[in-house]
């Protein structure tokens, strides 16, 4: 039996892209979506982004702006409301058994780190060998036949060892999503319409670009 998995991350409080890969996932008949963490963080709409996820019955686990969110609303003794009940309801890691195969989704590397994101490319998108080969040592002997991540707004589908490790890209930042079909562990990577992909971006790299931050529709 063939499972397709719809799979986001890093949706950062920016609902607009999260919708337009909810819309290709809904139009590409997905059988379950993922999400790789970082619901909140950036962003300003993150009662609407929060929204669309719960609607659209989305499999989510805990990032590291949203550990750092929950950790502010306790500074400020803030503990009720459906924003904050969803993502207090969060675990760091999610595991699965799909079409045959074992799934393990963490937001930046394993066991459930939310910091040690795994990049594999440089900044112009380009897949670094060395970056690779040390990703694939260090995760050599993980029990499982994907491995989901997010964090460093990357955008990679690498088969290191026996492991495929994909990185779906934010969708407020990468303007990306990717569709996994199981057993065969092929990967699609989708531009979401109306956007330019950046299979490489962070705050730090763009500054040092001279660019300026485009804002997502």
């Amino acid at each position: 039996m063939t499972a397709r998995i719809g799979l986001i991350s890093d949706v950062h409080a920016t609902p607009a892209p999260l919708a337009a890969a909810l819309d290709i996932f809904r139009e590409r008949q997905v059988d379950t979506i993922l999400c790789a963490g970082d619901i909140a963080g950036y962003g300003t709409r993150l009662e609407e982004t929060v929204a669309l996820l719960a609607q659209n019955s989305c499999r989510t686990i805990l990032g590291n702006h949203d550990l750092w969110y929950l950790s502010r609303l306790e500074d400020e003794k803030i503990f009720s409301g459906p924003t904050q009940a969803f993502l207090r309801s969060l675990y760091p890691v999610y595991e699965d058994r799909i079409a045959g195969k074992s799934l393990y989704m963490v937001h930046a590397s394993p066991p459930d780190s939310l910091l040690q994101g795994i990049k594999l490319l440089d900044e112009d998108g380009v897949v670094m060998a060395e970056q690779k080969q040390a990703w694939a040592q260090a995760l050599d002997g993980l029990p499982y036949d994907v491995l989901v991540v997010g964090h460093t707004h990357q955008v990679f589908a690498e088969q290191l060892g026996d492991l495929l490790v994909i990185n779906p890209g934010s969708t407020a930042f990468n303007h990306t999503c990717a569709i996994l079909t199981l057993p065969e562990r092929t990967v699609e990577q989708i531009t979401l319409p109306g956007y330019a992909p950046l299979l490489s971006w962070n705050w730090g790299m763009w500054e040092n670009r001279g660019g300026g931050k485009r804002e997502a529709r």
